[in-house]
């Protein structure tokens, strides 16, 4: 079944709020989706320090594992290896570096820690992916306490895949960009060997994962969202309702059925989106805002 949320502020003034305003959304939807959560921040700040990122490490890089992982070591290793910054969370980690480290980082943690794998990248876009009930996820992470500007979360129900962190959503198939699905594709195996068969890697046998990377290439190939967006409903066949971040804004859009609920609320304040109106009615001037259902292959756009 599955809950898919995103919250984009556009009053600055409440960007401290974003963590406060997000548990709430995350915590209604957590009966859709108790198996697993996993949440993407976009944020100027290191949100798990509370920090800004240093001058000179403007990359963040989001790591996360299906294993027990020492995490103390790995931040050691990468600190003195890489003159990285970093913050443990209960379920990875977060490192601050540059750019132009981050493949020597990724090949780094491929030969010394197989199991550590990189959930996100960019230098706005911060992720933490668990198992459990969402809830105790925002619990652990004191995600209450989190600010930033957009925010896209997902409480899963597994029926295609193994109930994992690796196996969350959201997926980030290039920096900064994120997609959490709510719904299934039926021909992800066909559309995922095509990709592979053109050098794109995949880090999980998910089949949201599928949409992801092939809205990744196709703006790669010089798409805009709307545009590579389309091609996802032209492509990939079934049911489905995905909410997309970028560093500048964020998406929504229901195939061409609109099975899969969404419901979106805008007030001049906020954007917020999610699978049930209950997951938004906490939050503030709601009774005055401009609330609707997308239609049917509607593409909703909002940038900062």
């Amino acid at each position: 079944m599955c809950g898919v949320v995103g919250l984009m502020i556009k009053n600055p003034s409440l960007e401290p709020d974003l963590g406060t305003l997000l548990v709430p959304m995350v915590g209604a939807l957590a009966d859709r989706g108790p198996d697993s959560s996993g949440i993407a921040i976009y944020s100027e700040k290191d949100v798990f320090s509370g920090a800004l990122g240093p001058i000179g490490h403007p990359w963040k890089v989001s790591l996360g594992s299906d294993s027990v992982v020492d995490w103390e070591s790995v931040r050691a290793a990468t600190e003195l290896r890489f003159a990285s910054d970093a913050s443990i969370l209960p379920a990875g980690m977060l490192i601050n570096l540059g750019e132009s480290e981050v493949p020597d980082l990724i090949g780094y943690l491929a030969t010394q820690w197989p199991d550590v794998r990189v959930l996100a990248t960019g230098q706005a876009l911060q992720v933490v992916k668990d198992t459990g009930r969402p809830e105790a996820t925002c619990e652990r992470n004191h995600v209450e306490s989190w600010s930033g500007y957009l925010a896209v979360a997902h409480t899963r129900m597994a029926t295609e895949s193994a109930v994992t962190a690796l196996h969350s959503h959201p997926f980030v198939p290039a920096p900064d960009l994120c997609i959490v699905h709510n719904g299934s594709f039926s021909n992800y195996a066909s559309v995922r060997r095509r990709l592979m068969s053109d050098g794109i890697e995949f880090d999980s046998d998910n089949d949201s994962e599928v949409g992801a990377r092939f809205l990744a290439a196709r703006l790669a190939g010089g798409d805009d969202l709307e545009e590579a967006t389309r091609w996802v409903m032209k492509e990939m066949d079934g049911f489905f309702t995905l909410v997309i971040g970028s560093a500048t804004g964020m998406s929504v859009v229901r195939d061409a059925f609109a099975c899969k609920p969404a419901v979106v609320a805008e007030t001049a304040d906020y954007v917020a989106v999610a699978s049930e109106y209950r997951a938004l009615a906490h939050l503030p001037f709601i009774d005055s805002a401009d609330v609707f259902e997308p239609q049917p292959e509607e593409v909703h756009t909002w940038t900062r």
